[in-house]
């Protein structure tokens, strides 16, 4: 019974991980942005969060053998549907079956975390629930590393197989399940809180989709975007709403009186904190590969070493917890995370090194695994009533699911807010001295054209002759140019082009940078080459005027004439300097082309010559959205540091009644 349960989480759990070190792959094979990629992520955080408490509730009315196989068969489809949304190329399939896989998702931990929960005696309890924490601790990150392994093994193009690996899983827990799993349910007759399970439903994704689109960097204008405000007055109409049909319903989908007991609001809070927490862990993989610099979807592995330092401190922690309590548990693990945070911060991110990402990840395991499930949930069915342990691990699920669904939202704001300074930051870093190649005959046409200047006969025309100085031509200046698109550059950047610099890892943006600067050359070059062209042109039509007068003087001429021979031969000596102009003119256009082209070439190579730096510009301005992410993580620690000094023993057992 148990391995059957425990198998379902460790799938439930391993699905969060398995797309982390695809996401940035994920998004870029769809052909969607940072902050949109993220949605794979949040919606999934969101739906997870709204059918928790259903879930729950369902559970304790229906039996938690037939609503726990039931979830199953959803994630599992959803699974495959996932899968599928690659095959069809379409984002939103791949939302929709996230969605899908979320609604299976909620009911599976909570659940699970019931039935094991009160299955052992109190004695036991920590060391059970320990048991739990540490499976869903391994595979949650465990699954990045398995995600790695998958794009290894199928390909970055094959990604579609990190959600087919759940198919056999779930076929065989479904098997197992209906042949072995009793039927435990509360006995009740009540009538279920249908209202209060929609209205609870729309709060809470009114909520989330709100806080979810604030923009930190720009709160004023974001909050008062359609997509913020109206989500959040539909939260505060809906929530008096809420209260008056839980103080009417039989059977509450959530006990309102929890909320009027302080222990377990302090648990509440801890547990919203301990979601904002575990999601630092959905960029291990990004910032390993960034810091250490590997190419996309490598990342995982390192997960590794935070899912061997988590899967051994969560079932410590419910053995401790048995010996200690929770509290002191809990206090071990949030100083583990603002260690971890910290030593990211100031230490890994300065010296980039293997040894100093596993000292961090060792650290951040070690937090994520004293704090991730074993304590609150040991807490939260300390402080309610037995017969309510599938609503109570519920509700702490969702508080917790609502921190994890908030969290990647402000964490990627940093990530995108790092990327759009990159941009000028990489147009700095262009070469500046690359030199033109030599055009063809220009010493020589200059050196001529001077001193036909200075004969009389052409002295005049001249003049009016403009030919562009080539001598002094070095290259092209391409510092100020605006690769974004609204920037006030005389050409667009390309959709594509742009989707390619905010997919870059550290291992490929060299190679993006000389896409970027190909595309502005040869945005450049036609209409610097076609001035040039035309002045030339100008030239050798000049040359040729003066060629045509010449051969119109000499056909007025008497050949016969001793007196006009010497003139005439001083005229033909003239043509003749005037053709090998135009001949040096027309082997000088011919050469323009030429030279540029090669003045791109040159330019690509000073760029790859230039490429450790880039990728130090490009690492360390990621990193600063990096550093962002875990002092969120740190502040959050503080703050839980700070409310469990309030939290004392339970003062009483709320009983399933007392709902007023």
């Amino acid at each position: 019974m148990v391995l059957v349960y425990l198998l379902g989480i460790f799938m439930g759990a391993i699905d969060t991980g398995i797309v982390t070190p695809a996401r940035t792959i994920i998004q870029s094979n769809l052909g969607v942005d940072e902050k949109t990629g993220i949605w794979m992520i949040t919606i999934y955080t969101l739906a997870y969060a709204a059918s928790i408490p259903i879930m729950g509730k369902l559970a304790d009315k229906f039996g938690r053998k037939y609503v726990y196989l039931c979830n199953i068969f959803l994630f599992g489809l959803g699974s495959l549907l996932c899968g599928l949304s690659q095959n069809v190329g379409s984002f939103e399939m791949l939302l929709i079956a996230r969605v899908i896989q979320a609604i299976g998702g909620g009911g599976i931990l909570p659940v699970a975390t019931a039935e094991v929960g009160t299955a052992f005696p109190a004695e036991k309890r920590g060391l059970a629930l320990g048991l739990v924490g540490g499976v869903y601790g391994i595979a949650n990150i465990f699954g990045s590393s398995a995600g790695s392994a998958i794009l290894d093994i199928f390909g970055v193009n094959n990604w579609q197989f990190i959600f087919y690996i759940n198919i056999p899983i779930t076929i065989f827990i479904l098997i197992a399940g209906w042949l072995s799993l009793p039927n435990s349910k509360e006995v009740s007759v009540k009538k279920m809180d249908l209202f209060g399970i929609v209205t609870l439903t729309l709060m809470v994704l009114s909520l989330l989709y709100g806080l979810k689109n604030i923009d930190f960097f720009e709160f004023t204008s974001s909050i008062q975007s359609t997509k913020v405000y109206p989500f959040l007055i539909a939260f505060v109409v809906l929530l008096p709403i809420f209260l008056w049909i839980e103080k009417k319903a039989q059977d509450p989908v959530l006990n309102i009186s929890y909320f009027k007991n302080p222990q377990i609001i302090i648990i509440f809070i801890l547990s919203f904190i301990t979601g904002i927490v575990i999601m630092g862990m959905i960029f291990v993989p990004q910032f390993a590969e960034n810091i250490l610099k590997i190419p996309s979807g490598k990342g995982g592995y390192f997960v590794i070493i935070l899912g061997v330092f988590a899967g051994i401190s969560a079932p410590l922690s419910g053995k401790l917890i048995d010996q200690y309590g929770a509290k002191i548990v809990l206090i071990i693990g949030f100083l583990a995370s603002i260690t971890g945070a910290l030593f990211l911060i100031f230490v890994t991110t300065r010296y980039p090194h293997f040894m100093t990402v596993a000292i961090c990840l060792v650290f951040i395991g070690v937090g994520i695994g004293f704090t991730m499930g074993t304590p609150l949930n040991y807490m939260i069915l300390e402080n309610t009533d037995p017969k309510e342990s599938n609503s109570a691990l519920a509700s702490i699920s969702l508080i917790r699911s609502m921190g994890t669904a908030i969290a990647p939202a402000i964490m990627i704001g940093f990530i995108a807010h790092a990327g759009a300074s990159l941009q000028p930051e990489l147009m700095k870093m262009l070469p500046q001295d690359v030199a033109m190649p030599a055009f063809a005959n220009v010493e020589v046409l200059n050196e001529k054209l001077d001193k036909l200047k200075e004969n009389e006969m052409f002295a005049d025309k001249m003049e009016d002759m403009q030919m562009p100085d080539l001598s002094k031509m070095n290259g092209m200046d391409m510092s100020s140019m605006d690769m974004s698109k609204d920037g006030n550059s005389s050409f667009e950047i390309p959709d594509d082009l742009l989707e390619k610099l905010q997919a870059s890892d550290v291992t490929s943006i060299t190679d993006t940078t000389k896409l970027m600067a190909t595309y502005i050359l040869d945005q450049m070059t036609p209409t610097i080459v076609d001035s040039i062209t035309k002045g030339v042109d100008q030239g050798i039509s000049g040359m040729n005027q003066g060629i045509s007068g010449i051969d119109m003087g000499l056909s007025r001429m008497d050949a016969s004439n001793p007196a006009m021979a010497g003139q005439m031969k001083g005229m033909e000596a003239s043509k003749a300097e005037l053709e090998e102009i135009v001949t040096l003119m027309i082997g000088l256009k011919e050469s323009v082309p030429v030279a540029f082209e090669g003045y791109k070439n040159n330019y690509l190579d000073a760029i790859e010559e230039q490429s450790d730096e880039i990728e130090q510009v490009f690492q360390d301005t990621l990193n600063q959205g990096f550093k962002q992410i875990y002092l969120t993580v740190l502040i959050a620690s503080l703050l839980a540091l700070i409310i469990l000094l309030f939290y004392k023993k339970k003062e009483k057992i709320i009983s399933g009644a007392d709902n007023s």
